[in-house]
């Protein structure tokens, strides 16, 4: 690993920002004391939503952690389309009887009032989803203080994470569950995603600042895979979401490895943004009509999948997960960052005893 990022946790794992409320203080305290780099997920809290978190997780634990901003959206939805799906989604809000939310709830997701409240507070790591933050909010947040992340899906991003002076990138591959956190939503690019090892790769030969690489990881082998192709260390979502201390939905976390979800997919179909679920009865029946509109789909969907929930509906909830999503294992968080530490210290060791060509 960097030397920046060493500083920051002692095993190269970084428990991802699951927004929706996943990544609560307790699971964020317990990777961070077990070596990792906890993160929190700001996304859909407001800004004292936000710090009140940050100061439940700092009375749990004196290790770095994170914390995860969603970049503002800019708005290029077809109103015509946000109409016909809705809708269509009459059907889903009569059958939990509900009404759809209101899709002109915000765009910005209080962005600037959470920045503020991160610089006047600073925390040890921030990270950004769904864009590039301007260079001066990356250069105030490092005179703070603060080591700063962005998200990339392709080499270009990559490039512009740099060039904009972010501290590391993530390298987000298509592997990855819940929202692909491109910079800027392109239909026409939807299936032109990367894996995490091709991605990885090809940032590494066009950057020079740490690789963080995220997709479908959920064991210690493949952390060694991902810091072999060039990574600093691996992020990992999935394979937190079943954790003790993961604030998920029991729904949620039960359907995982549940036999009767066999597979993931990107859609659209509950927040308008392509993002990797489990097949359920929602993604199928909407996902191939769901149009390019985040974040006015997600506040279109947000009560129905709420409703979903305390019904324990699995098909009509928004279950995020990644490509590895069979192999999660329910333990306690800590004891996940042991258990993926001793995996990776066995696959490097296997992997530098590995002959280096042919026997003669």
């Amino acid at each position: 690993m960097s030397s920046a990022l060493t500083d920051l946790l002692p095993h190269p794992i970084v428990q991802a920002p699951m927004a929706g409320g996943v990544s609560v203080p307790r699971l964020a305290a317990a990777v961070s004391e077990a070596g990792g780099l906890g993160f929190l997920a700001a996304g859909y809290k407001t800004a004292d939503g936000m710090y009140q978190e940050i100061k439940q997780l700092r009375s749990l634990t004196q290790r770095p952690f994170g914390v995860n901003l969603f970049m503002p959206q800019p708005e290029y939805a077809d109103p015509a389309a946000v109409d016909v799906y809705a809708h269509q989604l009459a059907g889903e809000a009569a059958w939990y009887e509900t009404e759809l939310g209101d899709r002109d709830s915000g765009r910005d997701d209080g962005y600037d009032a959470k920045l503020a409240v991160l610089l006047d507070n600073p925390v040890p790591v921030v990270s950004f989803h769904f864009g590039v933050p301007g260079a001066d909010v990356l250069e105030s947040l490092r005179r703070a203080g603060t080591f700063t992340l962005v998200t990339a899906t392709t080499p270009d991003e990559a490039l512009a994470v740099e060039r904009a002076g972010a501290d590391a990138v993530i390298a987000q591959g298509v592997e990855a569950g819940g929202h692909q956190g491109t910079h800027r939503d392109n239909p026409e690019a939807e299936c032109a995603g990367l894996g995490v090892l091709t991605l990885v790769s090809q940032i590494r030969e066009t950057v020079g600042i740490p690789v963080v690489a995220a997709g479908g990881i959920m064991r210690g082998g493949q952390i060694a895979a991902v810091l072999a192709a060039g990574a600093d260390a691996a992020q990992l979502g999935t394979a937190f979401l079943v954790t003790h201390e993961s604030g998920a939905n029991a729904v949620h976390k039960q359907a995982l490895t549940n036999p009767l979800f066999t597979r993931t997919e990107l859609t659209r179909a509950f927040s308008g943004r392509p993002a990797r679920g489990l097949v359920n009865r929602f993604l199928r029946e909407h996902g191939p009509y769901a149009p390019a509109a985040y974040p006015e789909v997600h506040h279109l969907t947000a009560p129905l999948r709420k409703k979903a929930a305390a019904s324990g509906d699995p098909q009509g909830m928004a279950l995020w997960a990644g490509q590895g999503h069979r192999q999660a294992r329910e333990l306690p968080a800590g004891q996940l960052v042991e258990v993926l530490a001793a995996e990776l210290e066995a696959a490097s060791t296997a992997l530098s005893a590995h002959p280096k060509g042919p026997t003669r």
